[in-house]
């Protein structure tokens, strides 16, 4: 099922390992612009933080992982209306635009434009982030291996833990076990928790992206039409919006990029963000993040503490950037002081899932021992490649120089998640109609 597409794919990514073929910026975005599609952005390191080390001292070897990978890039979803709108109002006025004197940004149209986008589904783009994350993995951990790869259902996430698989494994993934968490004998999963909580809903994210793309979407169809000599609607101008982190994300290149200034894209990662901060943030005690992270907390403390007496060296685990969104949640590490505002862009913010979550996020936890560094077993977070201090836990110099604590001082800073419980008062006072 899957080999045709990966041995296609291995050529392609056997050329980028040997540095003859280009996998960078699309020459149509800019490097300013090019994290700036908050959920929608292609994948890209985050920057390492300042003051924090990237290695671990050399004395210090890892013991255990988990990998909570989302997904790769993927085509839209409620979005493809808005973009298939877009595509037959360009079409009906073809002429116009063939006659009109267009400015360089947007010539691109006298030549038409189609969209080949395919709703929900991995792109070829999306394919390559997986295998090749495979590829790194497997050379940064090349002592830690595990027989069964855990995913959630939805196609996209079962796919990419195949390619992600084939390049983790290479010739020995025929030996291994993929499942969903469908087939797990549990009554709340640690990838999709979501599905066990009735009351969960996206409609407030939804409702506050909606608010805010009521106030800056107008202003851009206004500038679009005149350039082009007729009038959109707001629809057409969410679709151009639209297009262009979705073209990157098929093609990793969009015509559309170039449409728009940089502000203006900086709205439309502002409306995400709110989005997501709705659905999987901190918004108060009752709101659902940090309850449905919980799952993943316990399960991560269980595994790192070897609990049930059976913990596995190397997890390897895909879901979506909800999935990843809920942990961060969970233990307060992307919580801003407020609510993001719907009247504003809120520049500097925690809550930034063009660094947290783009497609093919990946978090890996560690755990760690040291000969003299560090006294008793460790935990440390990587986010993107980039270690995402554990500012909760930290109760030492060498713990903030680090980024990581130790497993006693995490379980410690995370006494809310250990005493939630599936079916327990608080769960089903936040979960349970």
């Amino acid at each position: 099922m899957y080999l045709p597409a990966v041995l296609n794919l291995l050529q392609a990514s056997l050329s980028s390992l040997t540095g003859l073929l280009e996998f960078g910026l699309p020459a149509s975005v800019s490097p300013h612009d090019f994290d700036g599609f908050a959920t929608l952005s292609p994948y890209h390191d985050r920057a390492h933080v300042p003051g924090v080390a990237a290695d671990l001292p050399s004395d210090c070897s890892v013991d255990q992982v988990m990998l909570l990978h989302r997904h790769g890039s993927r085509g839209p979803e409620w979005e493809d209306k808005y973009i298939q709108k877009l595509v037959e109002t360009l079409d009906n006025f073809s002429q116009v635009i063939h006659r009109a004197h267009l400015p360089p940004n947007l010539r691109f149209l006298k030549d038409g434009y189609e969209s080949d986008l395919v709703p929900h589904e991995l792109t070829v783009v999306g394919r390559r982030q997986l295998f090749d994350h495979g590829v790194d993995f497997a050379l940064q951990y090349p002592s830690l291996s595990t027989s069964v790869v855990l995913s959630s259902p939805v196609q996209r996430v079962v796919d990419s833990s195949h390619y992600f698989g084939h390049g983790f494994f290479g010739g020995d993934v025929g030996k291994v076990e993929f499942v969903t968490v469908d087939e797990l004998d549990v009554p709340v999963n640690w990838i999709t928790p979501w599905k066990s909580c009735s009351k969960y809903s996206e409609a407030k994210g939804h409702a506050a992206a909606s608010a805010w793309r009521s106030k800056y979407v107008p202003t851009i169809t206004q500038r679009l039409s005149r350039q082009l000599g007729f009038q959109l609607s707001d629809d057409d101008t969410q679709g151009a919006l639209y297009a262009c982190p979705y073209d990157l994300a098929a093609h990793n290149e969009s015509p559309w990029c170039d449409a728009f200034h940089n502000h203006e894209l900086r709205s439309l990662e502002y409306e995400y963000d709110l989005l997501m901060d709705r659905i999987s943030g901190r918004m108060s005690e009752n709101d659902p993040g940090p309850i449905l992270g919980s799952v993943y907390v316990n399960k991560l403390i269980e595994r790192f503490t070897n609990a049930t007496g059976d913990a596995k060296e190397l997890y390897l685990e895909f879901g979506h950037d909800t999935s990843i969104l809920l942990v961060l949640s969970a233990l307060g590490l992307n919580k801003d002081r407020t609510l993001l505002p719907e009247d504003h862009i809120r520049t500097h913010r925690k809550f930034r899932t063009s660094e947290q979550t783009p497609f093919a996020a990946r978090m890996v936890w560690e755990k760690f021992s040291c000969e003299k560094s560090f006294r008793g077993p460790q935990i440390r977070l990587l986010l993107n490649s980039a270690t995402y201090p554990l500012t909760t836990c930290q109760k030492s110099l060498k713990d903030r120089e680090f980024g990581s604590c130790s497993v006693k001082e995490f379980i410690g800073a995370n006494e809310f998640s250990l005493n939630v419980h599936y079916g327990d008062e608080t769960w089903n006072t936040t979960c349970v109609d």
